[in-house]
């Protein structure tokens, strides 16, 4: 970290000409009156990860704004013109409802066409996946897309993505990185733009996308059956509207209810205290809306629109909240298995999950003679692995616990809207079977096993924080357990050093995935402890897995106070409590 004076001076540099007013004045605040503030604006420079930024937005080296994002952007345009040299390039920007997200697009836009780029903004905003979907559609070289995902309001964020349509990976991600840390001063951003290369697109891209989101439909039978069955959805404020009920629409349904104090973007999110749909509060109106309506589908984005939450009626009539895991073992089961039944499975499918998502996954496709893959945690793993399969296997479904998820390839990210339809197709088809999506989870269970996960995050805030998630992680591979929970601890697998330990022998294998900041814990009761640092937010994240048999759907409650107790119980031991 660097010392006061080294702070002030940073900051003393941020009242110069190059800066606009705004910021200047801001800037001589802090100096002046909020010497802490100072210090988490100025303490470093906002770090272009593999994930792109994000960040609080405000003036400072350490803050999201035009200045951050500019250099960021004459990072990743110095890096374009290197890969592809003197050929015509395009690229593709998009943003969601946050705070000064259109700012900071226009200028991204502004910054792309002074390099000489053809640039295809769209209009207003967008979920993710549709800039994933634009990048490759018009045939662009490189994309970005202005979101936080489901931060708090505070933030804002920026994704660079290539031309495969997938965020960036190796060894793009690093190179670029190394670009961007090049820029020194803001002087070097070419902030004057050629509006003459910048495109303004909308209406045209979104009918593409949708038509191909209509594609995954699998059994229109089902949902004619269904038509009339009340759905509720939020955007939570976001771009999730009118994306997804005009994908719900095609698909076949009739009857999508909206919520409307949550309607219209706000990057406030005056009614929520997180846009996340893993927060129970973010999904409270839409399911007093299903209540008061009768419906039995509620269904929410994320301010992105690229994570999708769900709740659904329990066997009482009563609303339950669907997690990340669930969700993917009910979209995997009903792809897989309808595929299956009507003989569209070739032998060469696959799905693919990340290493801390639910194992049943894994279990669902081995039972129905369908590839599993488990990458590592972000959904670049995912296009990555669709590219280097590409007219060799075929990609059919996949998703992470942290609530996203894709079924087909036409988009190289996760997207809640075409998911969002599949979700309500799984529950027209369970009503055609006389079952609820609740009665078909347990279901699932009873003949594949029941799995159950619990995720703790554990926050460490600025620079003291990182130190301290830093150290717990170094003591965890100095030190691992013997045992968790009265467990012996059978098997380590380290990302670290992309090492896998069996613990029973002493044999060390390779991970075959990238080197990531991760460790897992396997225990002899069928257990995982999967362990990783956040790689955008200032938290640790632990993943507690565990299953057992379940008997019959009665028995499911009594099941799940096992399995709960179990996690209680490596909590405790692991004291995380």
């Amino acid at each position: 970290m660097l010392q006061k004076d080294e702070i002030h001076k940073r900051a003393q540099a941020w009242l110069g000409p190059e800066f606009n007013e705004e910021t200047r004045n801001e800037v001589r605040e802090m100096l002046e009156n909020d010497e802490k503030k100072l210090i988490d604006a100025f303490y470093k420079d906002m770090e272009f990860g593999t994930g792109g930024l994000r960040g609080i937005m405000g003036a400072g080296t350490n803050r999201m704004n035009i200045y951050t994002v500019g250099m960021a952007t004459q990072g990743l345009s110095n890096y374009i013109i290197r890969q592809f040299g003197n050929k015509p390039v395009r690229v593709a920007i998009a943003h969601d409802c946050r705070n000064n997200s259109r700012l900071f697009a226009e200028s991204v836009a502004e910054i792309f066409s002074a390099n000489g780029f053809e640039v295809f903004l769209f209009e207003s905003l967008r979920p993710t996946p549709v800039l994933s979907f634009a990048i490759r559609h018009h045939k662009c070289q490189s994309g970005v897309v202005i979101t936080a995902s489901h931060n708090p309001p505070e933030y804002n964020g920026y994704k660079a993505y290539w031309e495969d349509g997938g965020q960036v990976v190796e060894p793009h991600d690093t190179a670029i990185i190394e670009e961007v840390r090049k820029i020194k001063s803001v002087t070097e951003i070419k902030f004057d733009g050629d509006r003459s290369r910048i495109r303004i697109i909308g209406k045209e891209t979104d009918e593409a996308f949708l038509n191909e989101v209509l594609k995954m439909r699998i059994n229109p039978e089902a949902i004619e059956k269904s038509s009339g069955m009340g759905i509720v959805f939020t955007p939570i404020h976001g771009s999730g509207s009118p994306m997804v009920p005009r994908a719900l629409q095609l698909f076949g349904f009739r009857n999508v209810i909206s919520v409307p104090e949550q309607e219209n973007p706000d990057g406030n999110f005056p009614t929520v205290r997180s846009p996340n749909p893993e927060e129970p509060g973010a999904l409270k109106l839409a399911i007093e809306k299903a209540m008061e309506s009768g419906a039995g589908l509620v269904i929410a984005t994320d301010p992105d629109a690229d994570r999708l939450g769900a709740a659904c009626r329990n066997t009482r009539g009563e609303f339950t909240l669907l997690n990340g895991n669930q969700t993917c073992v009910l979209l995997s089961h009903y792809i897989i298995t309808q595929l299956k039944d009507r003989g569209k499975l070739k032998g060469n499918e696959y799905i693919i999950k990340t290493i801390v998502t639910t194992d049943l996954m894994d279990v669902i496709a081995a039972a129905n003679g369908v590839e599993c893959f488990n990458v590592l945690t972000g959904f670049k793993f995912f296009a990555d692995l669709i590219r280097q399969n590409e007219g060799i296997k075929k990609y059919i479904g996949g998703g992470e616990e942290s609530y996203g998820f894709l079924s087909g390839d036409y988009v190289r990210d996760k997207d809640s809207v075409g998911s969002c339809a599949l979700l309500a197709e799984t529950a027209a088809w369970a009503g055609s079977r006389g079952i609820t999506l609740y009665e078909l989870l347990i279901d699932i269970y009873v003949e594949y096993g029941l799995y159950r996960e619990k995720l703790i995050n554990i926050v460490r805030k600025g620079a003291d924080g990182a130190a301290e998630i830093k150290e717990m992680m170094v003591s965890y591979r100095n030190n691992p357990p013997v045992s968790i929970n009265n467990s012996k601890v059978i098997r380590i697998n380290d990302y670290e050093d992309m090492t896998s330990t069996d613990l029973t022998t002493g044999e060390k294998t390779g991970t075959d995935l990238p080197k990531s900041d991760v460790l897992q814990f396997f225990l002899a009761d069928g257990s995982k402890i999967s362990v990783r640092p956040s790689g955008t937010e200032p938290k640790i994240k632990f993943y507690f897995s565990v299953n057992t048999t379940l008997e019959s759907a009665a028995k499911y409650d009594e099941t799940v106070e096992i399995l709960e107790r179990r996690i209680e119980g490596i909590i405790a031991d692991m004291k995380l409590n």
